[in-house]
């Protein structure tokens, strides 16, 4: 449907609390489905980042994820139910601020429910880098920002540092 622009640190929406959807197989869904999943497209064309974004990114205050990792993946009131007691850290960035990153501490191993757009519900056990990309996407929805789990101020550094010298040992290194 169209390209929208993703709100940046500093805007006061992305630190709301998402809506549930009350309907998932409704038109504004997919209509909003359809805008994250172009406005993604749009940022890994450009940046070559970005397998996932969440609703409220383009302003829309609803519990709703597109990710892209392997094929499109569209998640509806998407909850972790689980949370593995085993951490890792990794690196992490947002499209929110795509001009910073850093080191978070994220669980190893979630479990998500969520529902599709037959309002079907689902849940997966996920875990590495698929883990840590459902809780980065699902804070989104509840208000709380990547830049709110930096493990290490020490670990903070540029787009272009990050990219000299820390990129291989992430997943954006495909």
């Amino acid at each position: 449907m169209a390209i929208c622009d993703v709100l940046q640190l500093g805007d006061p929406r992305l630190r709301e609390v998402c809506s549930p959807v009350e309907s998932p197989a409704s038109d504004e869904v997919r209509f909003t489905l359809i805008d994250l999943q172009d406005t993604l497209a749009r940022w890994r064309t450009t940046t070559t980042y970005g397998r996932g974004i969440a609703a409220p990114q383009i302003g829309v205050m609803k519990r709703i994820v597109f990710m892209n990792v392997d094929e499109p993946w569209q998640l509806i009131n998407p909850e972790i139910v689980e949370r593995s007691p085993e951490t890792m850290v990794v690196w992490d960035a947002c499209l929110s601020f795509l001009c910073i990153f850093f080191q978070v501490t994220r669980n190893r191993r979630v479990r998500v429910r969520y529902q599709d757009t037959s309002e079907k519900w689902h849940e997966i056990m996920a875990e590495g880098d698929l883990a840590e990309l459902l809780q980065h996407e699902i804070d989104h929805l509840d208000g709380i920002l990547a830049v709110d789990r930096i493990t290490d101020i020490r670990t903070l550094c540029t787009r272009e540092e990050f990219e000299k010298r820390y990129r291989t040992q992430s997943p954006y290194a495909v």
